[in-house]
Order: structure tokens, then C-alpha cells, then sequence
């Protein structure tokens, strides 16, 4: 239990009959009438659904304890994606629900942090950007220019992004993992 008051960002509350949510934003707020309130925008950790929620200054909110570890994905076992505790060396499965569209930058050897609350998985973070190679990409033609159009690219994953047109097939490109966009080459 820890009081409105202690709210910080990142802090997982359970509310609602056990919904786990992460604190995204608070703002202690202090009227000149009546009394204070705590003003929070909320993230439902298992389906990202962001809310907003006030509270009355001083309530007590019960607290979840969510561990974050950096593992390193080995391999797929069927429907599961298979990480390894980086300092442990345990293996850990995790389905697919709860890899969720991080499964379409995953590598084998990518380092990710896996969030487990009471020995549940809740969801696996990328990095911001992950380096990949194009797996297939129609040849470009000449006269392209970087600031001209873009075109679909095949990654080594499987997954499909946009491109510009003077990227070309076994080259390794820089990938935001929130957004699925281009962000460059990489220069070897």
C-alpha cells in the first residue's frame, strides 16, 4: 500500500478488482478551495489503454510489484518465445500474446526486458530502435533520391516496413521498435 501522495512514474497500481496500472503522469494539485487531489494519467499494463484518474490527496492505493529483468531471446518452442535470464541463465517461455508486435523485431541474441508480476509475464520491451537486415526489397531504380518515396521491405523477421527507394536487399537498416519506421542505415 503506498499513499497517493508517494506516486511516481513508472509505479504499477492494482485497481479495479486487480487491473494492474503503471503511472504514467501525476500532478499534485493544491486548489485554492477545498481540498488537494492527485491528478494521474494511468496505462493499463496488459492492454495499453491510457486513462485518466483523480484522486483525493492522502488515499492509500494498493501497489503491485512488477520485476523487470534483461533477458536474451534464444529461440522459438512452437507458439513460444524462449528467453534466457541473463545472470541466472534460466530459460523463461513466453506466449506470443504477451510478446505482443515486439515479436516482429525479435532476433535471436536481442536483448529485451521481460515484466513478470507474481510469476506471470506481463508484457516484453525492445529497445527504442533495433538494428536488421532487409531480407527482400525490390531493386531500386535510378535517378532515386532519399527524399523521394519509399517502398516495402521484407526484414529478416518476416515482418514488412516502409523504406526509401535506395535501400537494397542484405543491407542492415535501424528500426524504431514503437512505431515501425525506417530511422536510417547502418554503417558497417
Amino acid at each position: 500500500m503506498a499513499s497517493t501522495n508517494d506516486l511516481k512514474n513508472g509505479m504499477v497500481l492494482k485497481l479495479d478488482g486487480g487491473q494492474l496500472w503503471s503511472v504514467v503522469e501525476f500532478q499534485h494539485v493544491k486548489p485554492g478551495k477545498g481540498p488537494a487531489f492527485v491528478r494521474t494519467k494511468l496505462k493499463n499494463v496488459l492492454s495499453g489503454k491510457v486513462v485518466d484518474k483523480t484522486f483525493n490527496a492522502g488515499v492509500k492505493v494498493e501497489t503491485a510489484t512488477v520485476d523487470k529483468r534483461d533477458m536474451q531471446f534464444s529461440y522459438m518452442d512452437g507458439d513460444y518465445f524462449v528467453f534466457m535470464d541473463m545472470e541466472t541463465y534460466d530459460q523463461l517461455h513466453v506466449d506470443r500474446k504477451a510478446v505482443g508486435d515486439a515479436a516482429n523485431y525479435l532476433v535471436e541474441g536481442f536483448e529485451a526486458t521481460v515484466a513478470q508480476h507474481e510469476g506471470e509475464v506481463l508484457y516484453v520491451e525492445l529497445p527504442a530502435a533495433v538494428e536488421l537486415t532487409v531480407k527482400e526489397t525490390e531493386p531500386g531504380l535510378q535517378g532515386d533520391r532519399s527524399t523521394g518515396g519509399t517502398k516495402p521491405a521484407e526484414l529478416e523477421t518476416g515482418h514488412s516496413i516502409q523504406v526509401p527507394l535506395f535501400i537494397t536487399t542484405g543491407e542492415k537498416i535501424k528500426v524504431d521498435t514503437r512505431s515501425g519506421d525506417y530511422l536510417g542505415r547502418v554503417s558497417s
